[in-house]
């Protein structure tokens, strides 16, 4: 039985290359990115972990952190146990940040770098699921989220926003993220700065807005007690963990830094990228909760913010969506590769892109579709917990020693393929973790755990513990095993 933790050291033989080489350098922004799944070599390796930053920030800085703060006053929380589960849930970054480690040491992409913890095959199975039908399904949600805005934006300009109209505010949006993600690594590195800052400036005027108008001593009708409040707490915080979760392919990002790129820096620089906007922004959110009614944040906030940035706002809301749906769509792309369909990456890229538009066309136009996805996703801290937590352990198993030529082979000869194609190892931990998830959540229905626990949803601690626990015993044990004369 092969070893399910390899040995690190390259073996001989020339592995299978993935995205058909161009010949072409894919260092400028202004070039479509020639690389998709296949390894990176040094010498095209470029950046600094710090821009990492701006890549989070920019897709955090966003009016979705704004409303999911002041969904926490909501449920029914003060704004100071508000901040305590903000700042908790958006611990989660530090797990994405370590994920994104594995991508200066393969010099791959996270779809590809998975295939050592399930295997070649079992591999596809994840990256259809996890990696491409998930993020498709958020991509049209954001982009019926922007599109929304538009067309407040579009009715303010005296246009009446007809069918025709609303197709095609779609079709402009989708293509302007689309555009980032088609030119790729280089055009998201360059352009995430600025829209960093451009967000950064709109969200000054809404936290001036907010901080005049707050009422920090707020204290709901009805305060939470005893088994109420912890299950309120546990699930602001799985709520609010959600967001980072949703982020196993980090790696994406950071693959074409240099194999020597501090490992403390590329950590620190991704993690602070999601958890500082994100905290700031959900409390601003919970904040205002307090002085409007934030079940329609558009309407609450235009009661607090000056009447001239009401537009601002909205191109704000679309901008941040941008920005969110470009990284999404980046990744999705990869997936697409990574699932085993031959085609170049800026390709795969219109092609999710042409999917979620249909999605999102006919959820808004025809029924109430995306109503139905959106309820389905409440779930995927289900699967992402577990499946972000195998990937970590994985890491933390390997010492962060992936060795990237080795992960492109995909022929039964190579380290990666393991028993069929599948390490049991990965696929057991990651099932356990599901089960163990899926019998505590208490969202669309309620677990037998969560039952018995008087409705405290336990999902995302059990999913995740569970399934790095089995993951760690599994892989050393089959190592074990691989090290023995007998095995």
């Amino acid at each position: 039985m092969a070893s399910t933790i390899p040995d690190p050291q390259p073996r001989s033989g020339a592995p299978r290359r993935q995205d058909p080489p161009t010949g072409k350098p894919s260092d400028g922004a202004s070039r479509v990115e020639a690389h998709g799944i296949d390894h990176i070599p040094e010498h095209e390796r470029r950046g600094r972990p710090r821009q990492l930053f701006s890549v989070w920030a920019a897709a955090n800085v966003n009016y979705l952190n704004l409303v999911t703060g002041g969904a926490l006053i909501l449920m029914g929380l003060t704004p100071w146990q508000a901040l305590a589960v903000i700042v908790v849930g958006n611990l989660f970054w530090v797990l994405t940040g370590v994920l994104a480690l594995s991508g200066p040491a393969a010099g791959a992409p996270s779809e590809v770098v998975t295939r050592a913890v399930y295997g070649v095959r079992g591999n596809r199975v994840n990256n259809a699921i996890v990696g491409w039908l998930i993020s498709v399904c958020y991509f049209a949600l954001n982009l019926a989220a922007a599109a929304t805005a538009a067309f407040a934006l579009v009715e303010m300009a005296g246009i009446t926003a007809n069918t025709g109209v609303k197709v095609a505010v779609v079709i402009v949006v989708a293509a302007l993220t689309l555009t980032i993600g088609v030119y790729g690594h280089a055009m998201i590195m360059k352009l995430y700065l600025p829209i960093t800052l451009a967000l950064t400036a709109a969200f000054a005027v809404v936290a001036l807005g907010v901080l005049r108008h707050a009422d920090f001593s707020y204290v709901p009708p009805q305060p939470l007690t005893g088994t109420e409040l912890w299950a309120v707490l546990i699930a602001g915080v799985t709520l609010i963990g959600s967001g980072p979760l949703s982020y196993t392919t980090s790696a994406d990002f950071s693959r074409y830094l240099p194999r020597t790129a501090s490992a403390k820096a590329v950590v620190g620089w991704t993690a602070l990228g999601g958890f500082l906007p994100g905290v700031v922004v959900c409390f601003l959110g919970a904040l205002a909760a307090t002085a409007v009614d934030m079940t329609d944040p558009q309407a609450g906030l235009r009661q607090i913010l000056p009447g001239w940035f009401g537009p601002v706002l909205l191109l704000a809301l679309v901008l941040g969506t941008v920005a969110i749906n470009a990284l999404t769509a980046y990744s999705a792309g990869l997936a697409l590769q990574a699932v085993g369909i031959r085609i170049r990456r800026s390709r795969s890229v219109l092609a999710d892109g042409t999917a979620a538009v249909a999605l999102t066309l006919y959820g808004l136009l025809v029924s109430g579709f995306l109503d139905t996805v959106s309820n389905v996703l409440q779930l995927t801290v289900v699967l992402l917990g577990p499946a972000m937590a195998v990937y970590a352990t994985d890491i933390a198993l390997r010492r962060n020693r992936y060795d990237g030529p080795a992960l492109m082979d995909e022929t039964r000869d190579g380290r990666f393929w393991y028993t069929g194609g599948v390490n049991p190892a990965g696929v057991l931990a990651l099932a356990g973790g599901v089960a163990a998830a899926a019998l505590s959540v208490d969202t669309l229905y309620t677990g037998p755990i969560a039952r018995a626990l008087g409705d405290i949803d336990l999902s995302l601690p059990a999913g995740m513990v569970v399934a790095a626990l089995l993951y760690a015993v599994l892989a050393r044990g089959a190592r074990t095993r691989a090290a023995t004369p007998s095995g």
